[in-house]
C-alpha cells in the first residue's frame, strides 16, 4: 500500500458509527482558520473549547455543539486540528462531514479556497500524521489501535503504558547503549595505529553483556504484552458426549453451547473468548470424533481437525465413567494418533479428565481430573492454561507489543551474539562486531519506526479506526 499524500488537509467522522450522545468530526491541515470562520461564524482561541452553532452554506445551523482549536504544533498530529462535537446522530455527523468539504472547497474573495485539497481521512491517518510529524514514535501508534481493541482490562492498561511511551523508552535505552558501543568500536577502526586499547578500557565485553541483560528483561515482558493482545488459542476435543460443551459453558460462565445425552450434539465449532488473570483464551468447542455416516457431522467432524491443527493448545478431554470400557479407550487411542499427526510438536495437548463427580475416587488415571457439571478442577485447569501459553502471574510493567515487535527483538538479540563471538576475536574481527552492532540497532530502530519501510506503514495504519 502506498503512502497517502501527506500534504492534504484531511477530515472524518472521529466516533463509532451509530446513535450516541456526542458525536465528532474530525479536521487536521495546515491553516484551517478560514474553515473555522466558515463553519463557526466565528475564530476560535486555541485549546479553548467553545459552545457555537455549526453553520450551513447559507447561515443556517446544522447543530449546537463544542468546537476546539488546537494550533500547530502543539496538536495530535502536529498540524492545526479543527473538532466539532455534535449530537450523536449518524445523519447529523455526515451533514457536519459533507459541510466541512464544501466549505473547504469554496472560494475566498482572492479566488483561492479557503482549504484546498481538503478529502476525507483513511483509515489511521490521523495517527500516521503524528507519526510522521514526530508527535508519537511507531510502536505508541500501534498502542492507540490496541487500546482500543482491547479485550481485558489487563490489555488495557498495557496498551495504555505504551502509548505513554514505556516501551518506546526501554527501546530508546539500548538504542542509546548500542550507540555508545558502536562509537567506540568504530574508533578503533579509524585509528589502528593506537596502541591505546579503546575496547579494553572502556570495557566493551562489559557494556555488550549489559545490553544483552537489558534485551532479555524487555523481551519478556514484550513476549507477556504479545499474549495479552494475542491470547491463545485453546481447542477441546475429544469423543462425543466426553463433556465438552459443558466444559466450555463452564469456562465461560454461560450456556453458549446446547448439551444434551445425545451424541454428535455439536455439530460444528463453538466459539468463546474468556479471561484468566487479563490474558484472553480463545475456547473453542469441536464436534465429537468419531467415524459418522452423518454428513452434516461429518464436515462438524472435519472442522473439528482444522481448528485442532491450528490451536494453540490442544485439551484433550476424556469421560472418567467410560475409563474402563475397551472400546472407548481404543477409540481414545486411534484419536491420539490422529492429534500428533496432526498437531504441531511444540503446540501442548493436555489430557483433561472430566465427570469427575460422576466416577470412582479411585483409581484415576494420570492427567487432570475436573468436574464441568460441579466445577472442580477448573481452577487447576485455567493455571494450566496460562502455564502452557508461557504467562507469568505478577508480572510488573508490562506493555503491550506485537509479534512484529517480539520478532525484532529476537532479531536484535541474535545479532548481539553474534556480536560477543566476533569480539572474542578483537583486532581480528572489529569490522564485523560493527557491522553486527549496526543491524542490531536497525533492528531496535524498526520497533519505533527509526527504520521502516513505506508498505509497514501502510499496513499497520490501515488496520486503525477511520478519525484515528
Amino acid at each position: 500500500m502506498s503512502l497517502p499524500r501527506h500534504s492534504d488537509p484531511i477530515v472524518a467522522i472521529a466516533t463509532a458509527p451509530g446513535r450516541g450522545a456526542v458525536g465528532m468530526v474530525r479536521v487536521s491541515g495546515r491553516g484551517l482558520q478560514d474553515l473555522v470562520l466558515a463553519l463557526c461564524g466565528r475564530s476560535l482561541k486555541p485549546r479553548e473549547a467553545t459552545y457555537t452553532a455549526f453553520l450551513d452554506d447559507s447561515g443556517q445551523a446544522i447543530d449546537h455543539g463544542l468546537a476546539l482549536y488546537f494550533a500547530a504544533p502543539h496538536s495530535f498530529t502536529g498540524e492545526d486540528i479543527l473538532e466539532l462535537q455534535a449530537h450523536g446522530g449518524p445523519v447529523v455527523l455526515q451533514l457536519l462531514l459533507a459541510r466541512c468539504l464544501q466549505a473547504g472547497a469554496e472560494l475566498k474573495p482572492n479566488g483561492t479556497p479557503r482549504l484546498a485539497h481538503l478529502r476525507v481521512a483513511l483509515p489511521g491517518e490521523f495517527s500516521e500524521r503524528a507519526f510522521l510529524n514526530d508527535k508519537i514514535d511507531l510502536a505508541q501508534a500501534e498502542a492507540i489501535a490496541d487500546l482500543i481493541d482491547a479485550s481485558t482490562e489487563a490489555a488495557a492498561r498495557s496498551a495504555s503504558r505504551s502509548l505513554a511511551g514505556v516501551f518506546s523508552q526501554e527501546i530508546h535505552n539500548l538504542r542509546d547503549a548500542l550507540i555508545h558501543l558502536r562509537m567506540l568500536v568504530e574508533a578503533t577502526l579509524d585509528f589502528p595505529e593506537e596502541e591505546i586499547d579503546f575496547l579494553r578500557q572502556a570495557d566493551a565485553q562489559g557494556q555488550l553483556t549489559k545490553l544483552e541483560q537489558g534485551l532479555a528483561s524487555v523481551q519478556a515482558r514484550a513476549q507477556q504484552g504479545s499474549l495479552l493482545r494475542e491470547g491463545i488459542k485453546v481447542v477441546i476435543a475429544g469423543q462425543p458426549n466426553a463433556g465438552k460443551s459443558s466444559l466450555l459453558n463452564a469456562l465461560a460462565g454461560a450456556e453458549l453451547a446446547i448439551v444434551t445425552a445425545v451424541p454428535g450434539t455439536t455439530r460444528d465449532k463453538v466459539q468463546q473468548t474468556i479471561q484468566i488473570e487479563g490474558v484472553p483464551v480463545h475456547v473453542v468447542d469441536t464436534a465429537g470424533l468419531r467415524e459418522s455416516e452423518d454428513e452434516i457431522e461429518k464436515i462438524g467432524i472435519e472442522h473439528a481437525w482444522d481448528a485442532i491443527a491450528q490451536a494453540d493448545a490442544v485439551l484433550f478431554l476424556h469421560d472418567l465413567t467410560r475409563f474402563h470400557a475397551p472400546d472407548y479407550r481404543a477409540d481414545d487411542e486411534t484419536i491420539a494418533r490422529a492429534i500428533a499427526h496432526k498437531v504441531p510438536r511444540q503446540v501442548p495437548v493436555i489430557e483433561v479428565w472430566n465427570k469427575l463427580d460422576a466416577a470412582p475416587a479411585q483409581d484415576l488415571p494420570d492427567g487432570l481430573h475436573l468436574s464441568a457439571k460441579t466445577g472442580a478442577g477448573l481452577d487447576v485447569l485455567r493455571q494450566k492454561l496460562l502455564q502452557v501459553a508461557g504467562w507469568q502471574s505478577g508480572s510488573e510493567g508490562v506493555f503491550m507489543a506485537r509479534e512484529r515487535h517480539v520478532q525484532a527483538l529476537h532479531l536484535t538479540q541474535s545479532h548481539l551474539q553474534q556480536a560477543q563471538i566476533h569480539l572474542a576475536s578483537q583486532a581480528q574481527a572489529l569490522d564485523l562486531l560493527a557491522e553486527e552492532l549496526r543491524l542490531a540497532q536497525n533492528a531496535l530502530g524498526e520497533i519505533t519506526g527509526e527504520f521502516t519501510s513505506d508498505d509497514l506503514l501502510g499496513v499497520i495504519f490501515s488496520s486503525f479506526c477511520i478519525g484515528k
